[in-house]
């Protein structure tokens, strides 16, 4: 039997949320630029995903590339997760979610920048890895308890 979910209405709060999620987008293309420099200034030349382990374990700038593509790319894998289950949790809990994508998207810049330094100990800078995935957590949690709400009203 299919449901009709054209009964929900936004909050108006709703544009947090939306706004987190844009923050999201300035995220990933600061990364990309980062990414870029990176890979010019190791001279990684496309198709190249990252630079040979050889070359990175001989230069510097081979490795530094590697973490900023790494540190990239880790951000692109958990994307769908924090953008999709921001705008579900955003539905009932729009303050919350927002401030949850917030919190994961300055994790995600601490979490770039000290990756980005070649030392891949230092993805934690100011306990960016913690909170972001403390942030992820709380967001997999809020949207959840949103789906179950919908579920049950039906």
């Amino acid at each position: 039997m299919a449901s009709n979910l054209a009964g929900i209405v936004l909050p108006k709060e709703y544009a947090y949320p939306a706004a987190a999620v844009v923050s999201t987008f300035y995220l990933m293309v600061w990364q990309t630029f980062r990414v870029g420099r990176a890979r010019k200034q190791a001279g990684v030349e496309y198709p190249q995903v990252y630079a040979e382990k050889a070359d990175a374990a001989a230069r510097k700038e081979a490795h530094v590339f590697n973490c900023t593509q790494r540190a990239h790319q880790n951000t692109l894998e958990v994307a769908p997760i924090i953008i999709g289950s921001t705008l579900i949790a955003g539905l009932a809990h729009p303050v919350a979610a927002a401030a949850l994508c917030g919190t994961w998207a300055v994790s995600r810049i601490l979490y770039t920048i000290g990756y980005s330094t070649g030392d891949p100990k230092k993805r934690n800078l100011g306990g960016a890895a913690i909170f972001g995935t403390l942030s992820m957590l709380g967001l997999l949690g809020t949207s959840t308890a949103t789906v179950v709400s919908f579920i049950r009203s039906l």
